[in-house]
């Protein structure tokens, strides 16, 4: 079946004539994607090669999916190479840091565990390794930042309280709060997470600065270390 070029289709077709002439809040999830990626494969045009894309996971996610696949993911389809595939990891990584960083200008003031772990849940729950995050408080419960402190394995004989602290010191924090993923999607707390959780509450509380609690975040499940009776 011979390939149907992106100049072959009516004008009013072609994505990025649509999106010149109508702007971008009328293209489809599809044309939008084929826009950015601007060529197809030998066999398909940028728009169809966008489907494929979005239909990678098999589950329905679409747009979603760019925010968890990996290289080797979206390098297993045809027509994807190196060049393409990093330039899809950084729209699904731009698409998180806008994400975030909207959330942080409008975060509420977070008063459970559950809404601690439906902020984070979708953002931590798909990653492949380890990552510990602290959020900072201020005396309303509001967020005040977000601070990546480690990824790959936590590890509580190299994870210091240091860092922790001059970052909370730094931003005027009162309270906070660990979070972190297990990629095996266990969120029961490891003998590390523990001893983590004690020297971080132990050191805040040298200088004024509360541990709330620790979330551990799970595949859609968390366990709260205040609720669990473990702070």
């Amino acid at each position: 079946m011979a390939k149907i070029r992106m100049k072959d289709l009516p004008e009013e077709d072609r994505p990025y004539e649509k999106c010149l002439r109508l702007g971008p809040g009328t293209l489809s999830d599809g044309e939008l994607l084929a826009v950015i990626i601007r060529t197809g494969s030998r066999e398909e045009n940028s728009l169809e090669l966008a489907d494929r894309i979005l239909e990678l996971s098999g589950s329905g996610d679409g747009l979603v999916g760019l925010l968890h696949y990996s290289l080797a993911d979206l390098c297993s389809v045809k027509g994807i190479g190196k060049a393409k595939g990093a330039q899809l990891l950084c729209i699904g990584e731009l698409s998180r840091r806008i994400w975030r960083r909207k959330a942080v200008e409008n975060a509420p003031a977070f008063s459970n565990p559950q809404e601690i772990a439906d902020y984070y849940m979708e953002d931590m729950r798909h990653l492949e390794q380890e990552e510990i995050r602290v959020m900072y408080f201020n005396t309303k419960q509001a967020l005040i930042r977000d601070f990546l402190v480690s990824r790959g394995t936590v590890n509580a004989s190299i994870i210091t309280p240091r860092e922790i602290l001059i970052e909370a010191l730094r931003c005027l924090a009162v309270g906070m709060v660990l979070v972190h993923n297990h990629p095996s999607g266990d969120p029961q707390p490891s003998q590390s997470d523990k001893l983590l959780t004690r020297r971080v509450k132990e050191a805040g509380s040298l200088v004024g600065v509360t541990l709330l609690d620790h979330i551990v975040i799970g595949d859609k499940r968390f366990v709260s270390f205040r609720q669990s009776g473990l702070l």
